[in-house]
């Protein structure tokens, strides 16, 4: 049976929609109350009518783009039939960023943690729980390619994880700065290699 949203819930997606690819460019700090209004059409009390503050309002948007983001891996990931190419998706969904510009702005992982880090902690909590699930999801798909017989069973997991992701948002991070897709494509085939090194 489908749900049926109410009209409250309807708006909130509605601020949430139109308000994700600013808070994803600008940040936390350097959306106003204005661009909100401008991006929705709705008055400050509409806005604030179905969201506490501006803080509520960033919270779910960041929630709203690594969630769709996320969910697009999945998708690619559920198409694969080895663990290898599953691993694969990520380099290729991410390579895409600066090409595809999904979603506008960017990682919202990597724009929210620069701006976050020191500056705003629940933001910074959202941007490390999407990170250590994003560990986890990986180091379940080289254990179970390594169960598989697919990688070698002697490789510290959390490690490697932790060093794909890193290169993954370093990279992306250097694409943008340097303004070069070609930059990120280099970074992304080490992880290739990488990943490439533990098969069996």
């Amino acid at each position: 049976m489908e749900r049926i949203y109410s009209k409250a819930e309807r708006t909130k997606s509605f601020i949430i929609e139109k308000t994700a690819e600013i808070f994803n460019k600008k940040g936390y700090a350097g959306t106003s109350l204005t661009d909100m209004t401008e991006a929705t059409g709705l008055t400050k009390g509409s806005i604030y009518g179905n969201f506490e503050n501006k803080e509520e309002v960033a919270l779910a948007v960041f929630d709203y783009n690594y969630g769709r983001v996320n969910q697009l891996i999945q998708q690619r990931i559920q198409r694969e039939v080895t663990y290898y190419d599953k691993l694969m998706v990520y380099t290729k969904v991410y390579d895409q960023f600066l090409n595809t510009n999904f979603p506008k702005g960017g990682c919202p992982i990597l724009n929210t943690s620069i701006e976050a880090d020191d500056t705003h902690e629940p933001l910074k909590d959202r941007a490390a729980k999407a990170v250590l699930n994003w560990k986890k999801n990986i180091q379940a798909l080289l254990s179970a390619g390594a169960e598989a017989g697919e990688f070698k069973q002697d490789i510290d997991y959390a490690q490697l994880s932790l060093s794909i992701i890193a290169m993954i948002e370093g990279g992306i991070m250097i694409a943008k700065v340097t303004n070069s897709q070609s930059n990120l494509d280099k970074i992304m085939k080490t992880v290739e290699m990488l990943i490439t090194q533990i098969k069996v």
